[in-house]
């Protein structure tokens, strides 16, 4: 048996449940291997934290914005495919943050996909130091420890509104789910969007067209392990609510950079993350 030191090994670990309104899960990927490691990881709509340890990441978010990951960055929302390279020596420990988690601790949204260290946000230095303490740890569950110890005292409690949506999508509430907030609450449509933006980042509308392709590929998943030897797309299409296959088309595009037949054949190197 491989006892991982010339292996590339990578697993995801669920947040505790003190957490589980804030955190989604952790990610983990160590490369113990002689060979750069190229993958892509699926928009999920999470903003994500990085951690690197040992030789810098190389993260690239289109064609011409390669970042490299010496120690700390933060993403998101994570709508468009990203880009990573993990090279011989690396070591990464990735924190996705749920639904309004990151506004929660930082006391607001990011916008837009564009990486940036922590620390500007919050004005001081207190993740720089926070990963001078996990660096030396040989262990990822260590340093997971640590960091949700670091969380606690900062975390805010959730928006009302935001946690009637989340419980809303929890229950796969027919409709606009806009609509049926507002009947609610007494509120604005309006209002209820603008809030959403600020808290996630990114509008309900978004969101349900991200998850309409979640859907998608989480189908071609299923026949793909259910042995077919080709996809049905005309089902998925059907099953997702697609008006047509240049919809589905154009969504592999919008989502991924590329065609549903290109999609098949990179498999293998395409993480996918369920979303918040």
């Amino acid at each position: 048996m491989d006892d991982g030191k010339n292996a590339y090994l990578t697993r995801s670990i669920a947040a505790p449940d003190e957490f589980a309104e804030v955190f989604s899960h952790f990610y983990v990927a160590e490369n113990h291997t002689g060979e750069p490691i190229h993958k892509i990881l699926v928009p999920s709509f999470q903003t994500i934290l990085v951690c690197s340890f040992g030789a810098p990441l190389a993260l690239t978010t289109s064609p011409h914005r390669t970042l490299l990951i010496n120690k700390v960055s933060i993403l998101g929302p994570v709508k468009q495919p990203l880009h990573y390279t993990l090279p011989p020596g690396a070591e990464m420990l990735v924190v996705n943050f749920r639904s309004d988690g990151f506004f929660r601790f930082f006391g607001k949204a990011l916008q837009e996909l564009r990486p940036s260290d922590p620390d500007d946000l919050l004005r001081d230095n207190c993740f720089a130091e926070l990963w001078e303490t996990l660096r030396p740890m040989t262990s990822m569950d260590e340093r997971i420890s640590r960091i949700l110890a670091f969380a606690r005292p900062y975390v805010r409690p959730q928006d009302a509104l935001i946690a009637q949506l989340d419980e809303m999508r929890k229950e796969n509430i027919q409709g606009s789910p806009v609509k049926e907030m507002a009947g609610r609450s007494g509120q604005t449509k309006r209002n209820i969007q603008l809030k959403h933006r600020q808290r996630l980042g990114y509008s309900v509308k978004e969101l349900t067209r991200y998850e309409r392709f979640l859907k998608a590929l989480e189908l071609v998943g299923r026949q793909i392990s259910a042995g077919h030897k080709k996809v049905d797309w005309f089902d998925i299409i059907h099953d997702c609510g697609y008006y047509d296959q240049s919809q589905l088309i154009h969504d592999f595009r919008h989502y991924l950079g590329l065609s549903p037949t290109r999609y098949l054949k990179v498999q293998k190197d395409i993480c996918l993350v369920r979303p918040s």
